[in-house]
């Protein structure tokens, strides 16, 4: 321990969490990058505030990665694994077993021995789960079918680590000096050491049976009974006590302990105690996976690089864009849109946490040398530092530019029909839209950007066409020289803008009805000169806010006219600080003004409403309370 003890490391690691990830953010760099940064900047090679122990809290940290796996468990229902079975083992497979077999090729080009090439090659395979699930879930992309398909690549790599440290001493290459475990503090005896194959596969089955009985019938029982005690800090304990005790045990018994976790987190995810334990265990979660982070960025061995720089950066490259290829190739195979296939690649091209332990391993069992070793845990180090700057190359350059155009991929649809409303985007808002026009008589044209949606639709029998509708030409093609109406329902307010800007140049006679997010992205179409601005959560927020004061003994006529009310206010005031939103302080003082003034303006409504009693028979209250009468 470097000098100032404990407390001072502690002090040290929280400063540079604390300062550096808000930075990062703000530049849009993202925590991860974040806290690798603080670690490099802390580390033995720049400030020098931490040294050796660096290594010893790399291996507490990990266990951040633990609980992020028991996390994720808790959010799938065994019936959602079930569903992703085929890519967990299509596509996790598919991509541990050609990237090893390529890493091995090229290892064996170099004049290694095959039993060393194979071990690089599966240990270059995994990539890694922290660093990937945290960015995903920091763009919100976990949903995606990206990051679901990112995901099962993931479990399929982690369950693949058992494996492959089952045959690494199988690997042992003659002649090399062995390393004995002692040598390593982290060594593990386990319980089936010394058992023959079929007692260690009966007792690792028993302890995953163990743990999917214990989580349906014992689990449940016993958080009931420590919920009766009330105390918060109880069920806390309870909740790390088992993540700590499943991972121990795993461990014993020579498996993953973040797949033990992930298991009980699967078996869990049903428990009325679900969302408990995900607040309990969160807090732990995050703060485990920074320290885990900032471990890797104190261990980079600079001196290494500096000597080997050439070396090393082409090994970096020849790694990241290996796997790009490998795993673009198996989206392509698995017809993922290009979006999403450019998630799913740039997202797992890198090493994985995984390969310190494989590469201690290996050392350990006389098949790699530490002299081809510590090279390799560098080129890894670098490589997952390097994966948020690729996934915000390809959201900020690479995704705008080809991803929603599927330029390369697929040509825009045919489009035959022609109708007097063209609806770009089919998505939440849009099909609801069209549906509802439809079912009114009015037929519109479809268009969507996104090829496995558009698919689905065909598939459903909704006539939506894959096309982007902020080319000129495909607006042409969909009849907006004959059309009436333009709604544009996009997801994207960048892509909103740029329909809008198609539209009026090309067809100045479209009326255009336009979805925005917030008031920052309105102030920009009303800027266009559109004045048909539909703020996408504006109805259903106004609608629950009246119910809500229904259920609170507001009369259904004083509900709906308040609302009413409001939105005319709120409209009116979206247009006024339109013209303020360049001059921040006179943005922010105007919209206090106005704030206060309509609070002032719905309160006096409601006294007058309250002077005047005739008011309380409101047509609507009466239809409702006969319709009442007549069902009873």
């Amino acid at each position: 321990m470097a000098e100032g003890g404990f407390f001072f490391q502690a002090f040290v690691y929280l400063t540079a969490a604390v300062v550096s990830v808000p930075i990062a953010k703000r530049i849009g760099l993202g925590s991860v990058l974040g806290y690798i940064i603080a670690g490099v900047v802390i580390g033995p090679f720049v400030m020098g505030l931490i040294g050796e122990e660096g290594q010893d809290v790399m291996h507490f940290a990990e266990f951040g990665v633990v609980m992020m796996l028991f996390l994720v468990g808790l959010e799938l229902q065994p019936s959602l694994l079930w569903k992703l079975k085929g890519p967990i083992l299509g596509m996790g497979g598919m991509q541990v077993g050609v990237s090893a077999a390529l890493i091995t090729t090229i290892a064996l080009v170099f004049g290694l021995p095959w039993q060393t090439g194979l071990a690089i090659g599966l240990t270059l395979a995994l990539s890694s789960t922290a660093i990937v699930l945290q960015t995903l879930n920091e763009k919100g992309l976990m949903k995606t079918t990206g990051g679901q398909n990112s995901f099962s690549v993931l479990l399929f790599q982690d369950i693949a680590v058992i494996p492959i440290l089952a045959i690494m001493p199988l690997l042992a290459v003659s002649g090399q000096v062995a390393h004995h475990a002692g040598d390593d503090g982290h060594h593990v005896t386990t319980w089936v050491e010394g058992l023959p194959i079929f007692a260690q596969t009966g007792v690792v089955l028993g302890v995953v049976v163990a743990i999917i009985v214990a989580g349906q019938y014992l689990i449940g029982p016993a958080f009931r009974m420590i919920a009766k005690t009330r105390l918060r800090e109880l069920f806390t304990a309870a909740a790390l006590l088992l993540v700590i005790g499943i991972a121990l045990l795993m461990t014993k018994v020579g498996l993953s302990p973040a797949l033990g976790t992930f298991l009980a987190g699967v078996v869990l995810a049903q428990s009325e105690y679900r969302h408990e334990l995900e607040i309990d265990i969160e807090p732990f979660k995050g703060l485990l996976l920074g320290l885990f982070f900032i471990a890797v960025g104190a261990s980079i061995d600079f001196n290494l690089i500096a000597n080997n720089p050439g070396l090393i950066s082409q090994m970096v490259v020849a790694l990241v864009v290996l796997k790009f290829v490998v795993l673009f190739a198996i989206g392509r195979f698995f017809k993922m849109g290009l979006d999403n296939n450019l998630v799913f690649s740039f997202g797992l091209a890198q090493g994985g946490e995984f390969a310190f332990v494989l590469f201690s391993f290996a050392i350990q069992s006389n098949v790699i040398s530490t002299d081809i070793a510590n090279p390799l845990i560098a080129v890894v180090v670098l490589s997952m530092i390097f994966t948020p700057l690729l996934m915000l190359l390809n959201e900020k350059i690479i995704q705008p530019r080809f991803g929603t155009t599927e330029s390369s991929d697929r040509e825009a649809d045919a489009i035959e029909e022609k109708n007097q409303v063209i609806i770009a985007g089919f998505g939440r808002m849009g099909s609801t839209i069209g549906r509802f026009l439809q079912a009114n008589g009015q037929t519109a044209t479809y268009l969507d950007t996104n090829p496995d949606n558009v698919d689905l639709l065909r598939k459903m029998g909704l006539p939506v066409f894959y096309g982007d509708a902020s080319r000129h030409d495909l607006l042409h093609a969909a009849g907006a020289h004959e059309a009436k109406l333009l709604i544009v329902a996009v997801d994207s307010p960048e892509k909103t803008q740029a329909v809008c800007e198609a539209a009026q140049k090309h067809f100045p006679h479209l009326e255009i009805m336009a979805r925005t997010r917030s008031w920052t992205d309105s102030y920009e179409i009303l800027d266009s000169g559109i004045t048909d601005v539909y703020r996408e959560t504006l109805d259903t927020s106004l609608r629950m806010a009246a119910e809500a004061l229904e259920k609170l003994g507001h009369r259904k006529y004083q509900a709906r006219r308040a609302i009413k009310t409001f939105r005319k206010h709120d409209e009116r005031y979206l247009r006024e600080l339109a013209s303020m939103r360049h001059d921040q302080k006179q943005l922010i003082s105007g919209a206090r003004e106005r704030i206060q003034d309509l609070e002032s303006r719905m309160l006096a409504e409601i006294d007058n409403i309250g002077k005047d009693k005739d008011l309380g028979w409101d047509i609507s209250t009466l239809l409702d309370e006969f319709g009442n009468r007549r069902d009873d």
